[in-house]
This record gives structure tokens, sequence and C-alpha cells, in this order.
């Protein structure tokens, strides 16, 4: 694989792409502008990266659309424990990571990562990543048009790929140690080769070009929501699952600090407020119940009878 070839087209979409993102992003918030960080790996191996930050905006509590292009001798064990024969080589891996906590509780979180890995020498290479929401007080018509998006995305490369790939998100976006689903998911993909580089690169830039077209319409029509002290501290608690879950199960969170890579950009993705509250219940029929009762759990968004 000539990935003097190819690095430089990924690279290329996927830096168009930041910028696209950060200026939708900052048209709907008005005022807010994001501060734009490039930065080189000091140790652990080359590259360096952009970083998009929003700390404190009107729209965005905090927000984080990430590109990094990284190279090392061997891939970090979180990589290799999946690709044993791969432990050695060295490897090159470039991508793009977003997410966005909005200051206002019925806007969702939102996640996305896109990513491409090589191994030098070899014609070992792979991409992976895929989109989902994390809603607080959630409204049906927004996860169907979220999963609606998320399958246009998917059906020109097969239908059956949208079934199988929100099945993956599901599966994965999922605290084990409290037996429930951080969010309503979307799409998430690893180990993407079989198609040739080519279709991969396409179906990887559908993906990308589907974000925003599933999350502004969102955003729009959730902005202008009445929110008090109630629903900001539910928001808050509720960010701490999402904090649980980048630190004890997100691939990318452990591919970042075990490749020695940039701390602050890695972890930028944190909310920038969550707290932790013992054996706490939410009231029986409440906004807050809803959240875990029927939607926090793994359905069909798209069957119009539930």
């Amino acid at each position: 694989m000539n990935y003097d070839r190819i690095i430089p087209r990924i690279k290329d979409y996927l830096l168009r792409l930041q910028t696209e993102i950060c200026f939708n992003l900052e048209a709907l918030g008005g005022r807010e502008k994001f501060l734009i960080d490039d930065w080189l790996r000091a140790e652990g191996g080359g590259g360096g990266g952009k970083t998009c930050v929003i700390t404190k905006g009107l729209l965005i509590e905090r927000g984080a659309v990430n590109f990094s292009h990284v190279f090392g001798e061997s891939l970090p064990s979180c990589a290799s424990q999946r690709h044993p024969s791969a432990a050695l080589r060295p490897f090159q891996a470039t991508g793009i990571s977003l997410v966005i906590h909005p200051l206002n509780p019925y806007i969702p979180t939102v996640h996305m990562n896109l990513r491409f890995i090589g191994l030098e020498g070899t014609d070992h290479w792979w991409f992976g990543g895929g989109f989902d929401l994390t809603p607080y007080y959630p409204f049906l018509e927004d996860c169907r048009h979220w999963h609606l998006t998320a399958k246009q995305s998917c059906d020109p490369f097969g239908r059956e790929l949208y079934p199988q790939y929100k099945k993956n998100c599901d599966d994965y976006f999922y605290l084990k140690h409290r037996q429930e689903a951080r969010g309503i998911g979307g799409i998430f993909f690893d180990d993407l080769n079989e198609w040739g580089f080519e279709q991969c690169f396409e179906f990887i830039q559908s993906v990308g070009n589907h974000f925003l077209s599933a999350y502004l319409p969102i955003v729009r029509r959730r902005s202008d929501c009445v929110y008090g002290e109630r629903e900001r501290q539910f928001q808050a608690y509720r960010r701490s699952r999402y904090v649980e879950f980048n630190l004890i199960y997100d691939r990318g969170t452990l591919f970042g600090l075990q490749s020695g890579g940039r701390v602050e950009s890695i972890l930028c993705s944190m909310p920038p407020h969550a707290h932790w509250q013992y054996n706490w219940q939410a009231e029986p029929g409440s906004k807050e119940a809803e959240l875990t009762e029927d939607f926090l759990i793994a359905r069909d968004w798209l069957d119009l009878s539930s």
C-alpha cells in the first residue's frame, strides 16, 4: 500500500470536513468562534494535529472538533490486542474526532469519529468510526431523524449495513457496569477494509458528509427550549455517565493516551460540568425518568408503529 499517496487524500478530506463542521456550528451560535490550536507531538512518535475548541459559548458549553495525523514504531496495546500480527509494525493513523456538549439540556450531546490506520511496509490497513447521539430530554422525532440520516449514509453501500452498524453502536456505547446505554446510538464500525480502499474511503466520506444533516436540524428545533436549574442538574448528572464511558471503555481515548498523544486534545471531549449523585432515582412519570425508561433501550427507531 502506497501510504504516501493515500494518506494525503484522507487528510485533505478530513481537514475540509473539520472546517465545514466548525463553520456551520459557529453560524448557529452567532458570536461563538472555535479556538484553533495546531500542535506537534513532543514525544512517543511523530505527527501532530489541529484542535478546534469552543468553551463557555451561548450555544456550545464545550465543543471540540479535532484532527490528527500521528505515526510511531508500534501500535498502542488497545489496538494491537485486536490485531496481534500488527503489534510490532510501524503505523500511521489519521482521523477526525468531535464531541459537542451544548449548554441547553434539550439539545443532545453528539459525537463523531472517523479514522484510518495503516501499517508501514504492509497492505494491512483499516477504517473505523461512526456517530452517536446522547440526549438528556429526548424527542421521538429527533431520534427518528438521527437514525434515518444514519441509514441514508449507509444505504448506497448495502442495505444490510445500517442494521449491522446500528447494532454495533448499541453494543459499543453501553456502560456494562451500569447495564445502561450511553445514548440512543447511531452507527459504529471498525476494521473496515473488505471492499478495497476506494470504496471504503467513499463510505467514510458518506458518513462524514451526513453528520451535519443529522445533527443541525435537531439543534435548530431545540435551541429555544426553555430550561432551568432542574434541567441543568439532570444534564450534569447524565454527563457523568459520558465521562465514565470515555475513561473506561472508549477506544479512541485509550489509543490517544497509549500512543503518547496530546492529552489536552484527547480530554477536551469531556463535558465542562458533571456530577455524581449517590443512589439517585428519577421521580416516576417525570421527564427524567422517561429518558431511561423509553429512550436508553435498544429499539428500531425507524419503526413508525413504535
